[in-house]
């Protein structure tokens, strides 16, 4: 990473404009999102948003599995990429966010093809495991609570089959994964996860610096 170009102001704006290509219905549902209390902290950035429609589009995606909806705007991101006859079903501690996101949903055209979890992630993956077996789904996103990394990455192993990906967001956290001084659950939680992943012959993986840390997830063939 020695000669990578640092991330100004000036080179964000400028690969924003020549890159996103962000429509009027996320764009709305970002802005709303951003006037919620730490809003702007929680969602995906607009260019990891699209980045997930191209990853997922990659694969191609029938089944996808996302572990955190906040206000869906990933969500949207990722039932856009579906293939043909696909289904995303979406995982939140609580349905208020993804209530909030469902008309945008709607209006996009993709409201039928989102199936909403409410509960403990763990206890939902859990029960798509035993209702579907493994291997059933083509793409992962993980973007929840910090602590519970480790657990869903672990089920999301088995649930995702031979040639699907796992893309898994905050992995600088913030950078603070480099600061010594923060030693906050969600931080050390964090730290371990990257480890963990890093040392894990089952997989292929690659971090990406890109908006708060991506890491995407491969089993090995």
């Amino acid at each position: 990473m020695a000669n990578q170009l640092g991330p100004t102001a000036a080179l964000s704006a400028y690969l924003r404009d020549n890159s996103l290509r962000e429509d009027s219905v996320l764009r709305e549902l970002r802005e709303a999102t951003a006037e919620l209390p730490a809003g702007s902290a929680m969602q995906v950035m607009p260019e990891e948003g699209q980045l997930l429609t191209l990853l997922a589009g990659l694969t191609p995606a029938r089944r996808i599995l996302e572990v955190g909806t906040f206000t869906g705007y990933s969500t949207l991101c990722l039932a856009r990429a579906l293939a043909p006859g696909g289904r995303l079903v979406t995982c939140d501690i609580t349905d208020r966010w993804p209530r909030f996101g469902a008309g945008h949903w709607r209006r996009a055209g993709v409201a039928d093809l989102i199936d909403v979890r409410v509960g403990d992630a763990r206890d939902t993956l859990k029960e798509l495991l035993a209702e579907e077996g493994p291997g059933t789904y083509d793409f992962v996103f993980i973007d929840a609570d910090k602590e519970g990394y480790a657990d869903y990455y672990e089920l999301a192993l088995t649930l995702v089959g031979d040639s699907g990906l796992i893309v898994v967001d905050n992995t600088l956290f913030f950078g603070r994964v480099v600061d010594p001084e923060a030693q906050d659950a969600d931080t050390v939680a964090i730290r371990a996860f990257n480890t963990r992943v890093r040392d894990d012959p089952r997989v292929e993986i690659s971090m990406l610096p890109m908006a708060d840390g991506i890491t995407l997830i491969r089993r090995k063939r």
